[in-house]
């Protein structure tokens, strides 16, 4: 019997799978399929799939051409999977042409012609709703914001505002966008949500207003630096029906998401301890060193490194206290330590003190160990007292990683979804409180 595999995501199943499931079928006597994960499709930086992985696996079946169905789950599990099954013929499309000739030791390669003019990328464009989106600001972050919506489906920035016309200007002929630098109320107009990446004191006021308008709010961090005003916006986006979300992208990419479902399922037992540490050297004149601009170590990168501790031990703490090097008015160095009933959690922060930027979750069986830059997670592992026991884990970050909160913030808007498991709006309360609470000198000691 001459067995042939294949792999695909077959998303939308179309004419153009079906006519390469049948190529591939002619091949041998025996045909394995092997459909992806919805886990290993987000971790390659896939986040268009419409199809969940069963009714994926049920659209392949119906094709009568398979005759076994695996699920693909992991990076090199396509030599596994030719040895375990004994395959003879691996088989893919022809736009793969020469990128799995590697195999060629384990079995023949064919690649096979594709059907033109068909593509679940063509499909899930025709089908899926598009929302305009404009953006408020236009430094560093949106610059790299606009790239990275290319990826994900639905997207469509047409404008941005700025209170400076030049940067407006430029920004706007840049990306070929429209540009307003006067009224915001017009650029609200035309858009469908909003992207807020504005200098930090004026999250509040646009969001607020975005809101008001019935737009869609996706806003950057800090989201705001007070615990209010953050409740005082979720409640607003709730009570109107809009999608409310911080911007913290950690939270939603691939790695991350995994940690935090290891840590809840127990793979090292109960939680005791997380450090979390993040640092830039900055010279002056700069934004985060001025203290009028809401600049300091504090403001700059507690909205990433309490988001992982509120996401893991909760915000339910009992004590919290801040140690800071202070600098032209603004903090250079910032420690916070944090107590719960029955853990302990502390960030180092630094904008002129720089720290490693790793990430340690402590537990009674092992810990989970993050390298620098943590934020940036494309890699951790699970370590033990028995190193035997050691697991490494690898996912995609693509690009600059903003285009897991897109689409997160797309997908929430488009299934009518107004709460977000991998940032909750109680979380990111709790992470505005702490921060309001040290920028109003609340046990903060002066080194």
């Amino acid at each position: 019997m001459k067995r042939v595999i294949t792999y695909g995501t077959y998303d939308l199943l179309h004419e153009g799978h079906i006519n390469l499931l049948r190529r591939a079928k002619e091949l041998g006597d025996y045909l394995i399929v092997g459909v992806t994960s919805d886990s290993f499709d987000k971790g390659r930086g896939k986040l268009n799939v419409c199809n969940n992985v069963l009714e994926r696996v049920e659209a392949v079946k119906a094709t009568g051409y398979v005759d076994e169905v695996i699920i693909e789950d992991y990076l090199g599990q396509k030599i596994d999977d030719i040895q375990k099954y004994d395959i003879d013929i691996f088989a893919i499309g022809s736009d793969w042409e020469g990128h799995f000739d590697y195999l060629n030791e384990y079995c023949k390669v064919v690649y096979l012609p594709r059907t033109q003019g068909i593509s679940s990328t063509m499909l899930r464009a025709e089908s899926q709703d598009v929302f305009k989106v404009g953006i408020v600001g236009s430094g560093r972050i949106a610059y790299r914001f606009v790239p990275e919506t290319k990826v994900v489906n639905g997207v469509d920035v047409n404008s941005v505002f700025d209170p400076n016309n030049l940067n407006a200007d430029v920004f706007a002929c840049k990306f070929g966008l429209k540009a307003y630098n006067e009224n915001y109320q017009q650029f609200l107009s035309g858009v469908d949500a909003v992207y807020v990446a504005s200098p930090h004191l004026s999250h509040y006021q646009y969001t607020k207003e975005a809101l008001e308008a019935g737009k869609h709010v996706l806003c950057e961090i800090p989201f705001t630096l007070s615990g209010t005003q953050a409740k005082e916006l979720y409640d607003y986006a709730e009570a109107h029906n809009l999608v409310l979300l911080e911007a913290s992208k950690t939270a939603y990419c691939p790695a991350f998401c995994h940690i935090t479902t290891l840590v809840k399922s127990g793979v090292i037992g109960e939680v005791v301890d997380v450090k979390a540490s993040e640092s830039k050297m900055v010279e002056s004149p700069a934004r985060e060193l001025d203290s009028k601009q809401a600049g300091g170590a504090m403001n700059e990168h507690a909205p990433l490194n309490l988001m992982a501790i509120i996401k893991l031990l909760g915000k339910e703490y009992s004590k919290v206290d801040f140690y800071s090097k202070i600098e032209n008015g603004v903090d250079v160095y910032t420690k916070v330590n944090i107590c719960y009933p029955h853990a302990t959690a502390s960030i180092t922060l630094g904008i002129g003190v720089k720290t490693e930027g790793n990430l340690i979750i402590s537990g009674t069986k092992g810990y989970i160990y993050v390298p620098a830059p943590w934020w940036l997670t494309d890699f951790f592992e699970v370590r033990y007292e028995d190193q035997t026991k050691n697991k490494k884990y690898f996912y995609s970050y693509d690009g600059e990683g903003l285009r897991y909160e897109i689409q997160e913030f797309i997908s929430m808007i488009a299934n009518n979804r107004r709460s977000c498991y991998k940032l909750r709006r109680r979380e990111s309360i709790a992470i505005a409180e702490i921060i309001e609470k040290y920028n109003k000198k609340e046990d903060v000691t002066i080194l």
